[in-house]
């Protein structure tokens, strides 16, 4: 069935008209129910990244000041508004039981010890996060077959959009005062990245599964990713994989012909990623 237009939209994530969802479009979807779902998962626990972040940057205060009240802020309230939608169209899922045993696990694995050895590095790789997570909510937007869900994607992509610039800004002036070559940049690319194909995401994703199949954690996986692959195939049609590479390559600051060449790859290797990632969020947070 071809999706309608959109009609305009005049509210925003603060108020949010769940009385206006189309149930019909979007209660028989189970790839948005996870999707969904485990982005408000990832989104909504963003302050354990936080935390690690303003230890790193504690003597930061311009810096630690806009991650509380900007980026924590606006990422936790995507995960409540996450929330809200899935407890609306789906109210069977015991949402709450499946984020607590999801937390118990993602805490584990959000340390200060994943953070990378030097700021400009870090924020480099807070750029391949934001760009994750920019991009997931316009394939969202594009997959969506409800109006609300839709625009609630089109306006966090807005919010992660604005994350990678300040991230981005953070770089630059890190990178000034400590010169960092592109060959260390790279690499804190590369690692993100590669994290990204084993990423919180499936831990999100597992947590709603066993919930909603009533499964515990020792269940054979099986079916499980054989569904992620199902899903990431539909995700990909919609996936901005030049706008993924161009944010990418941002950080290494390539000369234009350079970039002209490398895009290329680049977008191929962004489109390797999507097929591990969020079932393709994050994103990691």
């Amino acid at each position: 069935m071809q999706k309608q237009p959109l009609p305009a939209m005049l509210w925003d994530l603060n108020q949010v008209p769940l009385q206006d969802i189309d149930l019909n479009a979007v209660r028989s979807r189970e790839d948005l129910f996870y999707m969904v779902a485990g982005a408000s998962f990832i989104e909504i626990a963003a302050d354990l990244y936080t935390d690690n972040l303003i230890e790193y940057f504690n003597d930061q205060p311009e810096i630690m000041q806009w991650l509380v009240d900007h980026w924590k802020f606006e990422e936790t309230r995507h995960g409540y508004v996450l929330r809200d939608y899935t407890k609306h169209v789906w109210p069977e899922f015991d949402w709450d039981r499946a984020y607590r045993s999801f937390y118990v696990d993602y805490s584990a694995q959000c340390t200060q010890e994943a953070l990378e050895p030097t700021r400009c590095l870090e924020m480099a790789a807070r750029c391949v996060v934001e760009t994750g997570t920019a991009t997931f909510y316009q394939a969202l937007s594009g997959q969506a077959s409800e109006p609300v869900l839709a625009h609630m994607a089109s306006l966090i992509r807005a919010d992660e959009i604005s994350h990678y610039k300040h991230f981005y800004q953070y770089f630059k002036l890190y990178r000034e005062q400590n010169p960092t070559s592109r060959l260390k940049v790279f690499g804190a690319i590369g690692r993100r990245v590669l994290e990204a194909r084993n990423s919180d995401a499936e831990t999100a994703l597992w947590h709603v599964y066993m919930v909603h199949r009533k499964v515990d954690n020792n269940s054979d996986k099986t079916d499980f990713k054989k569904m992620c692959t199902q899903f990431s195939k539909q995700f990909r049609q919609h996936y901005p994989l030049g706008m993924a590479a161009k944010m990418l390559m941002r950080p290494l600051d390539l000369p234009k012909m350079v970039t002209r060449v490398v895009e290329g790859p680049v977008v191929k290797i962004a489109q390797r990623v999507v097929s591990g990632n969020r079932s393709q969020h994050k994103a990691s947070k």
